[in-house]
């Protein structure tokens, strides 16, 4: 028997002698008065009242030290003979073990090398675990067991349980700074008969009750909100799940969190203000200054914000002009800068992975301007380069996080460009745009001067400098192997 049946064995015992004794291992509740934070700032001779998880157990002679750690921190706990009564003294030492979650009573001491305890009077167990902590948490070795067993990462790391605090408060700072400037949260369907509002790959599932397939939104409700927009709402945004069917990435998720807003009578130009002052906010409350470093670049969000234009980048730095280009000519340069690519792919969609090279040199923060129409459905056009949108995108650190435009309006213009989408499906571009029949006739009923805007939770990622899927709490993975 290994060392981890022998512990488990012993845990199961000492539960059953527990019950024979009339002591329940699984309370249903706990008089918590204070939380560790508390405790921690409280005076000596402070009488506390806490729970939480033991995390380390330590024993010399007549004196047992212990930390107790809750959501707010951790505290050491001390039971010492004479002081401690001799009842609670023998039940800690012979019942909780490392992982129990117990609730104790105390005052506030110092000990002789000053740190601040909870000299324990009373205990009471309110969880037996049986399974051991780990001893040593040097992490997994295995990042996806540290993945799938996340709660042990949070238990015992507490700068990951720091990250998700900041991820709270990421999304909480959004939606504190979107109310603050007029706009009213509002929530549209996960499930669509029409995927829209993105070039992505759909998750499909089946509605029983109706016995027709339906699709997870690829969007953040982009063309709900916009059928607001119709109705006569003016500033409107959501918060929440998307789903795209697509590849992993240290960018790229299948099921993340994401905020769109929408904006009447303003334009991209408006929402590139209000975007920017956004991304400050956010970023200051996020890390406290708007200076950080992200995927090898030294960032400033408080400096002027750079415009880059899709035609002028793309010829600076691999000599294409993508307006006087064939497509074999653009499928060579790809070639030469040994950039992979679908070979189904048209003209547009390659000049669109020119362009990602591109952006990997870009630091940023700056936004991405002037994108031809081809690569944005359902933009607006420019009006004196008809061409180009009224298109701006986010770039920090080589990457682009954050999308709006100037909305495409005219309902006519906006069915030739579905059509187009629709045959580069056909074509078998995956991710090329539905033709959204019933959102063209919300849109032939008027829909005013739009500006709109998304942004994905691989902004938080980059703030934190981290791989999108180290900033997800329990991340999908495939099943273990039995």
């Amino acid at each position: 028997m290994g060392r981890g049946e022998e512990i488990i064995k012993e845990r199961k015992k000492k539960i059953l002698e527990l019950r024979k004794k009339g002591i329940n291992p699984y309370p249903s509740t706990f008089d918590k008065k204070d939380s560790v934070e508390n405790a921690l700032k409280a005076k000596s001779g402070s009488k506390i009242k806490t729970a939480g998880r033991i995390i380390t157990k330590r024993g010399i002679g007549k004196i047992i030290f212990s930390d107790l750690q809750d959501f707010s921190g951790k505290i050491q706990l001390v039971l010492q003979d004479k002081e401690t009564p001799a009842k609670e003294f023998e039940f800690f030492t012979k019942y909780i073990d490392m992982g129990d979650i117990i609730g104790v009573e105390g005052k506030i001491i110092k000990t002789k090398t000053g740190q601040h305890s909870i000299l324990v009077k009373k205990i009471e167990l309110l969880t037996k675990s049986i399974l051991p902590l780990p001893f040593k948490w040097h992490g997994f070795q295995d990042k996806e067991e540290k993945y799938r067993k996340r709660y042990l990462d949070l238990i015992m790391n507490p700068e990951i349980k720091e990250l998700f605090k900041k991820k709270y408060i990421f999304w909480k700072s959004i939606r504190e700074f979107m109310e603050s400037k007029g706009f009213m949260e509002v929530e549209t369907p996960v499930l669509e008969n029409t995927p829209g509002g993105a070039d992505a790959n759909p998750f499909i599932t089946h509605h029983n009750a109706l016995d027709i397939d339906v699709y997870l939104r690829i969007s953040m409700g982009e063309l709900w909100q916009k059928r607001l927009m119709v109705a006569g709402y003016e500033k409107v945004f959501e918060i929440g799940r998307q789903f795209r069917n697509e590849g992993l990435s240290p960018e790229h998720l299948q099921d993340y969190s994401q905020m769109e807003f929408y904006w009447a009578y303003a334009n991209y130009e408006q929402g590139m203000k209000l975007v920017e002052d956004m991304y400050k906010y956010t970023t200051k409350k996020v890390l406290g200054s708007l200076k950080f470093t992200s995927r090898g670049f030294k960032i400033d969000m408080g400096k002027k914000w750079e415009k880059y234009d899709y035609e002028k980048m793309i010829k600076k730095y691999t000599k294409i002009n993508i307006y006087n280009v064939t497509e074999n000519d653009i499928r060579k340069k790809l070639k030469e800068l040994k950039l992979e690519y679908n070979p189904t792919l048209d003209k547009w969609k390659l000049v669109d992975i020119l362009w990602k090279y591109c952006r990997k040199k870009l630091a940023g923060p700056g936004f991405l301007i002037n994108q031809p129409v081809e690569v944005s459905p359902l933009a607006k056009r420019k009006e004196k380069e008809l061409k180009k949108v009224e298109r701006f995108q986010v770039i920090l650190a080589g990457s682009e996080v954050g999308n709006g435009y100037s909305e495409l309006n005219d309902p006519l213009d906006q069915e030739k460009r579905f059509e187009e989408q629709a045959k580069k499906r056909e074509q078998g571009d995956k991710e090329a745009q539905m033709h959204d029949k019933e959102f063209v006739e919300a849109l032939k009923y008027g829909m005013p001067p739009t500006c709109g805007f998304g942004v994905s939770e691989r902004l938080f990622s980059f703030l934190m400098n981290k791989p999108i899927r180290d900033c997800v709490l329990f991340p999908l993975m495939k099943p273990e192997e039995k």
